[in-house]
C-alpha cells in the first residue's frame, strides 16, 4: 500500500489496517521462528507498511491538534 493510498483513509480505518499488518507481522515472525516460513520476502513488505502507516497516523494526529 502507498503512502498516497494511506493518506486517502480515515484514522480510523488507518488503525484497522495498522492491527492487522502487526498480527500478521507477528504471525509470521513466529512462524520463522519455527522454521516454517514460506515467504520470507512478506516480512521485508510488512515493517516498511507498518512503518507508513504509523507516519501517516502521527501526521494526521498532529494536523488535528494545529487545527
Amino acid at each position: 500500500m502507498k503512502v498516497k493510498e494511506i493518506r486517502e483513509l480515515s484514522n480510523k480505518e488507518i488503525n484497522a489496517k495498522l492491527k492487522e499488518s502487526k498480527e500478521e507481522l507477528f504471525n509470521l515472525r513466529f512462524s520463522s521462528a519455527m522454521g516454517n516460513l514460506e515467504k520470507p520476502s512478506r516480512l521485508r513488505h510488512l515493517r516498511p507498511q507498518v512503518s507508513r502507516l504509523k507516519t501517516v497516523l502521527k501526521e494526521s494526529e498532529k494536523e488535528e491538534k494545529v487545527d
